[in-house]
């Protein structure tokens, strides 16, 4: 083994030595679904199948479909028809005291569906009005929806996991209260300042912690310049890496994930359009934030659902009241733009709900039937896998296209990929250090990496003239010192797997504490190189891979920002551990 950084960071090759994994959990246990990946070199479509007046088309069969890559006809290996009646919801798994899992609790079959309430892209006026829609919505929604609810302002945040309890959402809306793991929407409204702050933490945190990769506090702020250039460019920026983190926290969610998402306006396009598709020779053209965001949607099944928070999206150059203005250039040229405008947004709209297997709706002012529609849309679906024809894994954009053998229905599908490395994620190395970004403060956990770890005070306590565990030198005493053990399952890691039957990789882990005013007050973090031998990935699949961390705190209301990150296959996993003070 090779460690890297000065972090505590230890890995214990007795598998099986902590009670931690003494009960497994679903996770574990179940089989993945298929995804594009190299390794499996399968690729998995949800298919939406509508007739005249929206409604669903049931009882089909495989061989109604017919699906094409590049032009080229596929075999279809798997079929599998779902229904909204199949959602069941499986209790979260009994974990023991002091251990903690990032598993999310979702339904474990069926569509599920996520609302996100995009206040970065949207006006004041029109999240008074969606908020006001959304809420009426929740408050009367069938007994068995069961609905996610996240925020966008300069970042992601969740106000609210998988429930169907009505009181339980509205009070996550108001601000009011939030459920373990989320974030009151009250946060927002000091996103922008608190980002700042939380940046130059991050910043400070890399250049004095040698797990954390040193190149991360330039790239960081050469991004931050980069997306402040303009205004439209920072939005696009954020709303990909929104995306993007939203991916990875849905990604152990099994099934179709429908994404309801109002805004004003939809900066970003993730496929690329009609002529680029002929055009590119291979798929470098494309910026790495575009294609890691086709590629984390892809994985994680999201077909997204844009809705208009302005409601219908007229033409104001038909507009009656327009008659007995002044005249003049700006007030001339105003509909004029406005409709340019909302030109525009219904070709952004239909391309994202197009390209991911969706529906764009901007031809109602009611938020609430449009809600209800684009449920009712994605709940009953068929899901087809086939393995390409086209082995290679080049980077190139695949085009896929579904069509019935008989019959003229409406068709919703993911219509391509990017055919990129064994993880799914542009190969290219990233810049900066891709883990700590992903344990701000307040971020919602990743589920690509699902792992349980256990948080307890080192008993005994070290000597007071012992070093002190984390990079935060100027950590005032008294302190006490906690243990952190991770067991992390190694099918999620990926790893990479040589003739002999030895399996390796690189894995980092970290922690970052948050105290009062969300300020990081202490930090570790390291990274391990891993070859397993085949007994030992055998004994690692049935017990995980044991890991640990160890860090001083204060005495006082701690968040633990806890974060595995498969350097190899780009996959993370992270989960926000509350401690208060005793």
């Amino acid at each position: 083994m090779f460690f890297r950084g000065s972090a505590q960071l230890s890995f214990l090759l007795m598998f099986g030595c902590l009670p931690v994994v003494a009960q497994s959990t679903p996770a574990l246990d179940k089989a993945p679904e298929p995804l594009v990946r190299s390794r499996a070199n399968a690729v998995a479509l949800d298919v939406v199948v509508t007739q005249r007046g929206d409604r669903p088309v049931v009882a089909l069969h495989q061989q109604d479909f017919i699906v094409m890559e590049d032009g080229k006809p596929q075999s279809i290996d798997f079929f599998e028809e779902h229904t909204s009646s199949e959602t069941t919801v499986a209790p979260p798994p009994a974990l023991p005291p002091h251990v903690f899992s990032n598993q999310l609790s979702a339904p474990s079959s069926g569509a599920v569906n996520v609302l996100l309430l995009d206040s970065l892209n949207t006006s004041e006026a029109d999240q008074a009005y969606v908020h006001k829609q959304i809420t009426s919505f929740v408050l009367n929604m069938n007994s068995n929806t069961r609905v996610a609810i996240f925020a966008l302002n300069t970042r992601l945040r969740m106000l609210q996991g998988f429930t169907a309890d009505s009181a339980l959402l509205k009070a996550a809306l108001s601000g009011k209260t939030a459920a373990p793991g989320t974030t009151p929407d009250s946060r927002t409204r000091d996103d922008d300042l608190r980002d700042k702050e939380e940046l130059s933490i991050i910043q400070e945190m890399v250049g004095n912690t040698d797990g954390f990769n040193q190149a991360a506090t330039k790239a960081i702020a050469r991004s931050q310049a980069d997306v402040a250039s303009t205004q439209g460019g920072k939005r696009s920026a954020l709303t990909l890496a929104a995306l993007q983190q939203l991916a990875r926290t849905l990604a152990a969610v099994p099934g179709r994930k429908n994404l309801i998402w109002f805004a004003s306006s939809f900066p970003v396009s993730v496929f690329p359009n009609g002529g680029d598709r002929q055009t590119l020779s291979n798929g470098k053209e494309i910026p790495d934030a575009v294609r890691q965001t086709v590629d984390l949607l892809t994985q994680s099944k999201i077909a997204i659902y844009p809705v208009s928070a302005q409601g219908i999206l007229a033409d104001p150059t038909t507009n009656a009241d327009t008659s007995g203005q002044p005249a003049g250039d700006d007030f001339e040229k105003a509909p004029l733009q406005q409709t340019s405008a909302n030109s525009a947004n219904m070709t952004a709209m239909t391309q994202l709900a197009t390209d991911t297997g969706g529906e764009a709706l901007y031809t109602t002012n009611d938020l609430s039937k449009a809600m209800a529609s684009a449920m009712d849309n994605g709940a009953h679906y068929y899901t087809l896998v086939y393995t390409p024809t086209n082995a290679k894994m080049d980077g190139r954009f695949r085009r896929i296209d579904v069509k019935m053998s008989q019959g003229r229905y409406k068709l919703a599908y993911r219509r391509g990929y990017y055919a990129d490395d064994a993880s799914g994620i542009t190969a290219a190395a990233p810049a900066s250090d891709p883990l700590a970004p992903l344990l701000a403060r307040g971020m919602p956990d990743s589920t690509q990496i699902v792992y349980q770890a256990r948080l307890l005070a080192a008993d005994p306590q070290p000597a007071a003239d012992q070093p002190r565990a984390g990079g935060n030198a100027k950590l005032s005493p008294p302190l006490t010192r906690y243990k952190v053990d991770f067991v992390i399952p190694v099918a999620d890691l990926n790893l990479n797997e040589s003739a002999n039957g030895e399996h390796s990789g690189k894995v980092e882990i970290a922690l970052i504490a948050y105290g009062k005013d969300d300020a990081a007050v202490n930090w570790t973090a390291g990274q391990m190189s891993l070859t397993l031998n085949a007994a030992s990935y055998a004994a690692a699949q049935k017990s995980g891979l044991p890991a640990h961390l160890q860090l001083d705190l204060p005495n006082a209301d701690i968040y633990l920002a806890t974060g595995v990150y498969s350097i190899d296959s780009h996959r993370a996993g992270t989960l926000e551990i509350p401690l208060r003070a005793r």
